[in-house]
């Protein structure tokens, strides 16, 4: 039988090593793989195998280009494969700034199912550290923790990816107070994901995940997304509307979206690119807008055997005419946030009943200020 794996992801150290250490120790005979990218800008990681006694093996690592992706693909999964045999449970100990996504997806391959079995990815919090670093605008390199050279990433925008890809939570770390708020912040960004404290961690030998299905959990076109909520000053909001987006008063509203509001994500059209699902992701101030692909009704009904059974039905749930399964689904979390305000900005975003009228043609020729961030992105 396929060795179980489990990925313990987290921008705090602190709080990932308690996890994996725990896991060791409640697993007896389990092996920790951790590659160490402190100084991957110059070229050297470090890979070490632990149980939970003492390190097994620590080796310097020389990759070709010095990215995650190589790490995962020229060390990890052969390290894994290797200890697989001899192992009741493989943890793998991600450094601080790697997205489990991209390690989960390289492990549910079919070279490797028959020996490796995904079965958690986990992501450990420092509940003192959480609130405040989901609002820090610095980039990795800035503070030291980039994942390979030339590193782009903001580290609020790697944190929101790690706790929201995450099978399961880990609270650690901080003062009731803290533990607190962490836990009112979790409930609107992560609200159907169990959090957990180190003492409590879930099993993690169980059946195999599909990589796939956990990929749909969070991708623009069948994300699950958050649902309107308050909790004390917490608040969350969202936004649909069946009608397009003008570009430019869109364009010009995005500041105000994204500064007062702490995380925001979801899916949205404009006017100009009616075949595009566009998705939007923001956090800490910093805001993205790309390509996820075509709309359902921008595609002839013999592709839509193409597409994910989760996209159809997303689709067929968002189904309405005149526009088909295109939708305006945005949601909003922030501090004393004011959903009213909100959702009259984003409506004044929209095209007018005159505008709507005048039909696609008359749209094309809208003003775009999106098209140099979107036509970059189709074109890299």
């Amino acid at each position: 039988m396929a060795t179980p794996v489990v990925l313990v992801a987290g921008l705090h150290p602190t709080a990932r090593t308690a996890t994996v250490e725990r896991l060791l120790a409640g697993h007896p005979g389990s092996v920790a793989v951790h590659h160490d990218l402190g100084e991957v800008t110059r070229g050297r990681v470090r890979r070490t195998v632990r149980d939970a006694g003492r390190v097994l093996d620590s080796a310097d690592v020389l990759l070709a280009h010095g990215c995650v992706t190589c790490t995962v693909r020229e060390d990890l999964l052969p390290q894994l494969v290797l200890l697989a045999p001899g192992a009741p449970l493989l943890i793998v100990d991600l450094w601080d700034s790697v997205e489990p996504r991209a390690v989960a997806e390289a492990i549910d391959c079919d070279a490797a199912r028959e020996t490796l079995r995904l079965t958690a990815v986990l992501t450990a919090l420092d509940a003192e550290a959480l609130p405040d670093d989901l609002t820090r605008g610095e980039r990795l390199a800035e503070i030291g923790r980039p994942a390979a050279g030339g590193d782009q990433r903001y580290l609020a925008e790697v944190l929101a990816r790690q706790l929201e890809y995450a099978t399961g939570l880990v609270l650690h770390g901080g003062d009731e107070d803290d533990h607190e708020l962490s836990l009112r912040v979790l409930t609107h960004l992560a609200p159907l994901t169990p959090v957990h404290a180190v003492a409590a961690l879930p099993r993690v030998t169980g059946a195999a995940l599909c990589a796939a299905e956990l990929a749909e959990r969070v991708d623009p076109g069948t994300a699950r997304l958050p649902c309107d909520a308050r909790t004390d000053e917490i608040v969350t909001t969202v936004w649909r509307s069946r009608r397009p987006l003008h570009p430019a008063r869109l364009f010009e509203a995005v500041d105000e979206l994204v500064t007062e509001s702490v995380r925001s994500r979801g899916r949205f059209w404009l006017a100009t690119r009616p075949g595009q699902l566009l998705a939007w992701d923001a956090v800490a101030g910093v805001v993205s807008a790309e390509d996820a692909g075509p709309w359902l009704a921008a595609l002839p009904e013999a592709a839509w055997d193409l597409v994910s059974p989760a996209r159809r039905l997303t689709g067929a749930l968002d189904w309405a005419d005149p526009y088909g399964d295109r939708v305006q689904h945005l949601v909003f979390t922030g501090p004393g946030l004011d959903p009213g305000r909100f959702h009259a900005l984003l409506d004044s975003c929209l095209l007018t009943g005159e505008e709507e009228a005048a039909g696609p043609g008359a749209w094309a020729r809208y003003d775009d200020p999106f098209a140099p961030i979107l036509n970059l992105k189709e074109t890299a």
